[in-house]
């Protein structure tokens, strides 16, 4: 059985370690909060995340992080064979719809026009023929010489090439005239569905190549060459270093000396602790959270944190999102 000795060393080891670590995770801590009568603030910039409307697979990323870019320059492509294979259905259903109003338009050929008068006169013919057989038979029956089935089958035949030579004449007009009106204007509006029908997949096929909204410097590239991209989802990431501000969370009972238009000197350690000129914008409409403070050792209450932005008074250059600003309480 081990003794006492044995196992309390390794217990105050464990101890000292602890404690250790607590001193160490303390000042760390400490050394990351402002310091004491100061507000700390964090510069922000203004970030696009850019993506594109369809899915497909990225063809080439033309920026690399940390680029500048300016409005309308190119950021990556997407390959999507889906998109020209509807590009090509839709010229194809184009071109088919603009060759029938064509043909509509222009009506019946040459040689239709002909068949047709050919049809009419060969009806006319018939007609001729088939009335003179309608009065030689009728002349006949008048003369006791024909029964009455045979005057009543040549009428028959008469008025049968009557209705052939109208039937014929009416195609002859109709091939003359070429088509209706109303048969033009819906082929015209065929040709206009299929030519708007190429304009949505080529709105389409330029989704396919994504330019800069606007100007700013590339933060993230989220998806490389070849992979996949869902529609929508953000392939380059943008910051705008010209649309700038420092955010503040600041405690309501100093809200008095940081209400919207208040000017103070800010001081930006990463800018060798240089002190520039800032004036609050924003103060947000709604507490964000709430830090306890006791007013006595028997109670306390929760005095809410607000979020307030401050811009730069001049361009300050050299000043990125992610730096601190300092600003001391009694200099507001």
């Amino acid at each position: 059985m081990k003794s006492k000795s044995s196992i309390l060393v390794p217990v105050l080891f464990l101890v000292g370690l602890v404690i250790l670590v607590t001193f160490l995770l303390w000042g760390l801590v400490r050394a990351r909060q402002a310091p004491a009568g100061y507000f700390q603030g964090e510069v922000e910039a203004r970030e696009i995340q850019v993506s594109g409307k369809l899915a497909g697979r990225i063809d080439g990323v033309a920026v690399r992080l940390g680029d500048r870019v300016a409005a309308g320059d190119l950021l990556f492509t997407i390959d999507s064979p889906e998109v020209e294979a509807k590009r090509r259905q839709a010229e194809a259903a184009r071109e088919a719809a603009a060759a029938l109003f064509r043909k509509a338009e222009t009506g019946a050929r040459e040689q239709e026009i002909r068949a047709a008068e050919q049809q009419l006169l060969q009806a006319e013919a018939g007609r001729r023929l088939a009335s003179v057989t309608f009065e030689r038979i009728g002349r006949l029956y008048e003369d006791g010489v024909l029964p009455a089935q045979r005057r009543d089958e040549a009428e028959a035949h008469y008025q049968a090439a009557r209705a052939a030579e109208t039937a014929a004449r009416a195609l002859y007009e109709m091939a003359q005239e070429g088509a209706r009106t109303e048969d033009i204007e819906a082929a015209g509006a065929q040709e206009r569905r299929a030519a708007a029908a190429v304009d949505e997949v080529e709105a389409f096929v330029r989704e396919t190549r994504i330019h800069a909204p606007r100007a700013g410097e590339v933060a993230a590239i989220l998806i490389e060459q070849g992979e996949l991209t869902p529609a929508g989802f953000p392939v380059v990431k943008l910051a705008d270093l010209e649309d700038i501000w420092v955010t503040f969370q600041v405690r309501e009972d100093d809200l008095g000396a940081m209400a919207v238009g208040t000017r103070f000197e800010g001081r930006v350690p990463a800018l060798d602790g240089s002190s520039f000129e800032f004036e609050v914008t924003w103060m947000a409409p709604l507490g964000a959270f709430a830090t306890w403070r006791a007013t006595s050792l028997s109670d306390g209450f929760d005095l809410k944190t607000f979020e307030v932005h401050a811009r730069p008074v001049e361009p300050i250059p050299g000043l990125r999102p992610g730096m601190s600003v300092l600003v001391r309480r009694s200099a507001r």
